[in-house]
């Protein structure tokens, strides 16, 4: 998702090591890149300026949120918090309240908790090495892939929803990877992985990028994709999804929306909110009741005496 969009070229993109796939990688490698370079977005956290921490808060942001979304939000939250440190200073019920309408608010709190420990273990900077990545709080196999790869060139597989879907096309040919991430899937994006690290850092970049504008999950425009000629779904006939159903996302009426609107009132409020104020955001008592145990065992939202409740403070 992120990357810098043109660093300068002097990596064999146009020369790429033959994987365990025989020429398959070979002949995707390049075409890929080569768009990649005309095409990629102009995105902040793509830029010089934005650095590893810019790279690892869009990240963060960016999972399950579109890119138009993201955007003011990592904007205010770069400029408030321009390093770890600043973050980490800060109370975590501040990333709660600037996470804003982002959803999937416990990444704040995550967020938050990488930068305490980039700012305690590793004197504010986030490290390089790929094992360290992964030990910070709230960082997965993907997030430390992706970071150590846009933001600092790193040789890594990097799949998310975007390269799967891509990979599931191009070379498996099916419509649709699995709804899980499984360990074929893992090894296929190894295999197509470049040998040389500066190749691999823009192969990942450019292979996301194809997903989010391409090879997109509906209305994908195989006219304008660099690798239909090799596409294996499209060569045969563009057969359909024969997997399990895929997963739809419902929000409306949902314990994700109750506990939306209880957040909502907290982050507007600079005081403890009473009892009385949350209840009046949602009229079903036993889901409201739900939602609200749910933010507090989550620690996004700390109880207080006399039925009062606030964004925590620690």
């Amino acid at each position: 998702m992120t990357a810098p969009t043109k660093p300068p070229h002097n990596g064999p993109a146009n020369s790429p090591s033959v994987s365990p796939l025989g020429e398959t990688a070979g002949d995707l490698h390049a075409p890929v890149i080569d768009w990649f370079e005309e095409h990629a977005r102009d995105l902040p956290w793509r830029r010089p300026e934005a650095g590893p921490w810019g790279v690892m808060v869009s990240e963060f942001m960016l999972q399950q949120t579109p890119v138009n979304r993201v955007l003011p939000v990592y904007e205010q939250w770069l400029a408030r918090w321009p390093r770890p440190a600043d973050l980490a200073a800060d109370a975590p019920g501040e990333a709660v309240r600037a996470w804003g309408r982002l959803g999937y608010p416990r990444r704040a709190l995550r967020l938050h908790g990488a930068a305490v420990a980039i700012t305690e273990r590793h004197d504010g900077d986030v490290p390089t090495d790929h094992a360290q990545l992964l030990a910070l709080p709230g960082i997965g196999e993907y997030t430390a892939a992706a970071v150590a790869s846009f933001a600092y060139g790193q040789r890594h597989a990097v799949l998310d929803t975007n390269v799967r879907r891509v990979f599931a096309r191009a070379v498996t040919g099916v419509q649709y990877p699995p709804n899980a991430t499984t360990a074929a899937e893992r090894r296929l994006a190894r295999a197509l992985l470049p040998d040389d690290e500066h190749t691999a850092s823009r192969w990942a970049a450019a292979s996301m990028e194809l997903g989010a504008l391409i090879c997109t999950a509906k209305n994908e425009t195989c006219q304008r994709c660099p690798i239909a000629a090799q596409c294996a779904w499209r060569l045969a006939g563009k057969p359909d999804h024969e997997g399990p159903p895929r997963r739809g996302q419902t929000y409306a009426g949902t314990d994700r929306q109750v506990r939306g609107r209880l957040l909502a009132v907290l982050r507007e409020a600079h005081a403890p909110v009473p009892q009385s104020a949350l209840d009046r955001m949602w009229h079903e008592p036993v889901q409201r009741a739900r939602a609200l145990d749910g933010l507090v065992a989550d620690g996004l939202v700390e109880p207080l005496p006399g039925g009062l409740y606030r964004l925590p403070l620690a």
